[in-house]
């Protein structure tokens, strides 16, 4: 890929021209699994929620408004951010094992991040960092698909579970296989921040890339009980109509989705949260390593507002977790990248999951020649665009939170969603129409046409899967 090669242009010059080498930034990733766009003060003045840590990162680095996940579940998303791939090549659509039929039988999934595939801790550890992982990873069944085993020297935590399942969930013992329980353990976002920070400790004098993957806030919904304690008093005084209907695309219950954001123990779960980035951010500064490390904060998917407790408000935004209306793909995204991003820049570049990988590579001055799909954000992190942008999504499934399996295509400010069942299509200006309410597509149907045609395309361009006719039952529609 061409931003690949100009890497190789500029080490190699370095070493013509006798200059020494610049220092290997340092590398940070909050992942945060479900948070949803609208659950930190710094996208959203009226949050319910405290995040003072969040915001203050926000407010040191640049904040993306179009920000995005690859995939409106787990796994595929974190597929893209370890590769820089869209998920759909390999066929890792839906969370690790999710196989929920509707109409039609979802398509074909494969449940692991394939051992073929090169990782970002791969790429950066063959650049001289020392790598480090720690919480929530469900990319794979077994061991050998384990984070220690993709790239990363530590792995406290993850492996195949998607939620903190083992001992007391959130509080200790945890009984999770992967990490030891340690007298003293209070809570598990405490917990991987202890362990963040003793890795950065550890690895003075080398370059290092920390990857902090809460498994906060992802159900089981549990708070510490002085932040449940807080929020509940917080949340009397909140009125108005908490619920309003959203679409059902399987069963005949009526799907609700959460209108407002006051559930106490969501609260203290997103708090908690916040605080652990805030001890990790703040042992930067302490030890003068602020200055030289990039920091990037994001989610896996949106907010889970339509189903298992419906603990979070995504509006405007429609839709939540498993769906591909932008309550279910737009995420947060905070870069701080010394030198290069001012404070309290704020871009409305569309951006994706899928860039991480080739940005931090870049950063990093690694060499990277297979094919991947993301694209160096250095651009849009110096304020200028990325010109010719499109983003794509495919969910070929029925999500556990009721979503439609769909696909959908974004250029500029429009966005055509494509509906698997029928072939049905909408067309949406984000600009004006955030909601995704008012459908353009009979008014564009040269817009449309162009859109749809490349997002077909696209589809034949990683092979994407569809819905699988059940036995003796009608045919799905397929592009």
């Amino acid at each position: 890929m061409k931003w690949a090669r100009s890497i190789s242009v500029i080490v190699l010059g370095l070493g013509i021209c006798g200059a020494a080498e610049p220092k290997k930034p340092n590398v940070v990733v909050f992942l945060v699994d479900d948070l949803g766009y609208m659950d930190i003060g710094a996208n959203n003045p009226d949050c319910f929620y405290e995040t003072p840590n969040v915001d203050h990162l926000a407010k040191s680095g640049m904040r993306f408004t179009d920000g995005y996940a690859a995939n409106p579940v787990c796994s595929p998303t974190r597929f893209s951010l370890m590769t820089g791939r869209y998920p759909t090549r390999v066929r890792a659509t839906n969370f690790f094992s999710g196989d929920r039929s509707g109409k039609f039988n979802p398509a074909p999934l494969v449940d692991n991040m394939p051992l073929d595939e090169v990782t970002i801790a791969q790429t950066l550890k063959s650049a001289g960092y020392a790598t480090f992982f720690a919480g929530k990873w469900h990319l794979g069944e077994t061991e050998e698909y384990y984070p220690q085993n993709r790239g990363f020297d530590v792995n406290i935590g993850g492996y195949h579970r998607g939620g903190p399942y083992t001992g007391k969930r959130y509080f200790p013992p945890f009984k999770n296989p992967q990490m030891e329980d340690k007298p003293g353990d209070k809570h598990l976002p405490d917990r991987l921040a202890d362990e963040t920070v003793a890795f950065i400790e550890a690895s003075k004098g080398k370059p290092f890339f920390a990857y902090l993957s809460f498994y906060s806030v992802h159900t089981p919904l549990m708070g510490r009980p002085d932040l449940v304690k807080k929020y509940k008093a917080k949340a009397k005084k909140i009125t108005g109509q908490e619920f309003g209907k959203e679409e059902q695309v399987f069963g005949k219950k009526e799907r609700k989705v959460r209108e407002i954001q006051k559930h106490a123990v969501y609260a203290a779960m997103v708090e908690a949260m916040d605080e652990a980035v805030g001890k990790v951010l703040g042992h930067l500064e302490e030890a003068g390593l602020a200055d030289n490390t990039i920091v990037m904060f994001t989610s896996d998917n949106g907010g889970l507002s339509t189903s298992e407790g419906s603990p979070t408000s995504n509006l405007p935004l429609r839709g939540g977790k498993g769906w591909i209306y932008e309550g279910g793909i737009r995420e947060p995204w905070i870069v701080r990248y010394p030198g290069v991003t001012k404070a309290g820049a704020v871009s409305g570049e569309n951006i994706c999951s899928i860039d991480l990988f080739p940005t931090l590579a870049a950063a990093a001055g690694a060499q990277v020649e297979h094919e991947i799909d993301g694209v160096d954000l250095m651009p849009a992190l110096k304020g200028e665009p990325l010109e010719g942008r499109a983003l794509f999504w495919h969910y070929p499934h029925y999500s556990n939170q009721g979503g439609i399996p769909g696909g959908a295509i974004r250029v500029g400010d429009f966005k055509l969603v494509e509906r698997y069942e029928d072939g049905r299509v909408h067309l949406y200006n984000l600009k004006d129409d955030i909601e995704e309410q008012n459908d353009l597509a009979a008014k564009h149907p040269e817009r449309v046409s162009q859109m749809r045609a490349r997002l077909h395309e696209w589809y034949k361009s990683v092979d994407a899967q569809f819905l699988q006719q059940k036995k003796d039952g009608p045919k799905p529609w397929s592009p």
